[in-house]
């Protein structure tokens, strides 16, 4: 896949909603004769009055402006929390947005449309299926990162029985409520990210990594989840992260930052309204966005909101280093002697049972007999 078609793919609306579920009912007085243009302005009058000039918003949400006027509303969120998803569903419907943008991308969009129920089982069955589905798209070592990553993921939901992406799902249930609203995947696609992450780290970094991803262990309570949307805990929690793996919070979180802000931005260009004929002037008004990230993004996206962007090199995947080929081949030959080992330990078994049933001792004594014979 090209570095340049993913910003396009990761900025398609997953779900559009052209009017209000309500809207017949409404705007049923109204003359079968009026034209498209007209219809859009009286659905959006009436969604311009619903939209709160003084929105009364959550704490958790940072407000950034565009040079053209536009507004955007990030909800900064805990992956794992309740009242996150409460913060979601205020802002849009105070603010009645034309776009929500949200941290996900095309490889992990099925997780809107999936119930809590099915979500929190697929969560904690982590199996050899899920592991060559992960190799099949990112690689070998991308995908066994990505499996350690989902490992930490399990690890939180059986903890706490609630499965992750609560917030995103309810951003998509209240975009498809607001009239005129499109529903945005604003994150890098994750096979980029983490193969951009597996070649910044050294050979002895990654098996650092994965021996601690493997032995996750410790109790996380949802005390501990509703703490991570303090900005000085996160900011504590991000710079022992830095400290560890440098390289690894560029790429998983800095660069993720330049993204999202990219995609923020693209989202928040002037809305050009319906003409009722082409000699009517064009006409574009302010656009209104809700963003939501999780909350260790909101201090990037604040910080990279007034600079100029570029995303084609950090869209871009390096060449292996030689440390990830002797990685890789490690592996591979950890994986085919295990199964190799497999085979023969079963094989082994099996001509054992065979040659210890009656008809075969039977079969091998006269067999025995006739050679002794000649």
């Amino acid at each position: 896949m090209q570095a340049e078609q993913q910003p396009e793919a990761a900025a398609d609306p997953v779900s559009s909603s052209d009017a209000p579920e309500d809207g017949p009912k409404e705007t049923s007085s109204v003359s079968h004769n009026i034209s498209d243009a007209d219809a859009f302005k009286i659905i959006l009058e009436m969604k311009m009055k619903k939209r709160q000039k003084k929105p009364t918003l959550p704490s958790t949400v940072t407000e950034l402006d565009t040079e053209d006027g536009s507004k955007v509303y990030v909800v900064g969120t805990a992956h794992f929390s309740d009242s996150s998803k409460k913060d979601v569903v205020k802002t849009i419907q105070e603010v009645q947005p034309d776009v929500v943008v949200v941290e996900l991308c095309q490889y992990r969009v099925s997780m809107l449309k999936m119930d809590e129920k099915t979500l929190l089982k697929e969560a904690k069955e982590i199996n050899l299926e899920k592991l060559q589905q992960a190799i099949k798209q990112s690689g070998v070592m991308s995908g066994l990162m990505q499996m350690l990553l989902l490992k930490v993921s399990a690890h939180i939901t059986e903890q706490l029985g609630m499965a992750p992406g609560g917030e995103f799902r309810e951003a998509f249930k209240e975009a498809s409520k607001v009239p005129f609203c499109k529903f945005h995947l604003g994150d890098r696609p994750i096979p980029v990210t983490f193969k951009r992450a597996i070649a910044a780290l050294s050979f002895w970094q990654k098996v650092k990594l994965a021996w601690g991803l493997c032995f996750l262990s410790d109790p996380i309570s949802k005390d501990d989840v509703e703490k991570c949307k303090q900005k000085d805990l996160l900011e504590q929690m991000m710079a022992e992260m830095i400290g560890e793996f440098p390289d690894l919070h560029r790429t998983i979180v800095s660069e993720r930052d330049i993204y999202l802000t990219y995609m923020l931005k693209q989202a928040a260009k002037q809305i050009e309204l319906p003409r009722a004929s082409e000699t009517e002037p064009r006409k574009c008004i302010p656009a209104v966005v809700v963003g939501v990230v999780g909350m260790g993004h909101v201090p990037g996206i604040e910080k990279n909101w007034n600079s100029d962007l570029n995303i084609q090199e950090i869209m871009s995947v390096p060449p292996p280093s030689a440390s990830s080929k002797i990685f890789k081949f490690v592996i591979k030959a950890t994986v085919f002697g295990l199964v190799g080992y497999g085979c023969y330990r079963i094989g082994q078994r099996t001509v054992q049972l065979i040659l210890s049933m009656p008809a075969a001792q039977s079969y091998l004594q006269k067999l025995t007999e006739i050679r002794s014979q000649h």
